[in-house]
């Protein structure tokens, strides 16, 4: 399938898997908070204490299902479950379908897909060229039914990730964009091909801003492009890591927020927060985005009272971008 007949199945498939119990949908209530310039959403769950808690992903793995009782349970393998079977997806560029589209079994936002490789890849492993540009194409032709959807990607044992079987997430946003848009927006460039950072922001983030003509552009432009983003993404992160002393030995763990407008990474040196009342959150690329996740009204007046930017830079690393990158000013 194409991406556009993805996005056109999407909205009938997820009916057919809520009504059928494939899917499970937990309602929930969106809060905004304002910090430090950006207005965070914070969204409250409270049915989200009855999800199954799911064993640490196993970043060793290197098998598609499991041959004996030690290895864990592969979602993403086949046989598929059908209900939240979408289709595989075919690449424009090759003619080939490298790509499974499922639906998340879990959601509180509705039609929340995933991009799933048919072959067995890491979550630890960074994204490929493939990878990115089928995901920019899935976002692409969101926008054409006039759908604001974004991805993300959580890579390493560190990034809040879920399983080990490598899989892109794909979301609708409502408005504009996720709230670290907005600000992303409002940074003025002196040179628009480098990398930028919002720097009243505590914890490293890096940024590309793509050309006003990117989802027009012609296949391998795209591809080129992305993939250059990435790279020179990923040599900012990989520096910020190194400035900081404490940072856990291993393989590097990040963030990867990736829009119709940027591409974001966070490198991440934790994923789990511990609140001053004792609950945890888990915090993957969302956060990044803006978007937290609770369970309970406590939680939420504990995000509240202790500060998301507070939260964000403990399980992410310092900010010094100015120090890595000139020529950026902001509004």
């Amino acid at each position: 399938m194409l991406p556009q007949e993805i996005i056109a199945k999407l909205p009938s498939q997820y009916e057919k898997a809520l009504a059928s119990g494939d899917l499970f949908f937990f309602p929930s209530s969106v809060h905004h908070h304002y910090e430090s310039g950006v207005e965070y959403e914070i969204r409250l769950c409270p049915a989200l204490q009855k999800k199954p808690q799911l064993p640490p992903p196993d970043f060793s793995s290197t098998v598609e299902t499991p041959k004996n009782d030690s290895k864990p349970f592969d979602p993403f393998a086949p046989p598929y479950n059908t209900g939240l079977f979408v289709g595989y997806l075919r690449d424009q560029r090759q003619d080939e379908e490298e790509y499974v589209i499922l639906l998340n079994k879990y959601c509180v936002v509705p039609e929340h897909f995933l991009l799933v490789t048919k072959e067995f890849r890491l979550q630890s492993s960074p994204p490929t060229p493939d990878d990115l540009f089928n995901a920019y194409a899935l976002i692409v032709a969101a926008r054409k039914k006039l759908k604001n959807v974004i991805a993300f990607y959580n890579c390493g044992e560190l990034s809040g990730a879920s399983q080990a079987h490598k899989h892109l997430q794909l979301i609708e946003i409502e408005g504009d964009g996720p709230p670290i848009e907005a600000i992303a927006r409002q940074i003025h460039l002196e040179t628009p091909d480098k990398p930028f950072s919002v720097t009243r922001l505590p914890y490293a983030n890096h940024v590309v801003r793509f050309p006003s003509n990117l989802a027009t552009s012609k296949p391998e432009v795209v591809e080129g492009l992305l993939t250059q983003s990435f790279v020179s993404l990923m040599d900012l992160a990989i520096s910020s890591i190194r400035y900081d002393v404490d940072y856990p030995s291993g393989k590097a763990s990040y963030n990867v927020i990736l829009t119709l407008e940027h591409m974001h990474i966070i490198p991440r040196q934790t994923d789990i927060y511990t609140l001053d009342t004792g609950s945890t959150l888990n915090i993957n690329s969302l956060g990044f985005a803006g978007m937290f996740l609770v369970k309970s009204d406590e939680e939420l007046e504990a995000v509240k009272k202790e500060g998301v930017t507070k939260i964000l830079r403990a399980v992410g690393v310092g900010n010094v971008h100015d120090e890595q990158v000139k020529g950026v000013t902001e509004d």
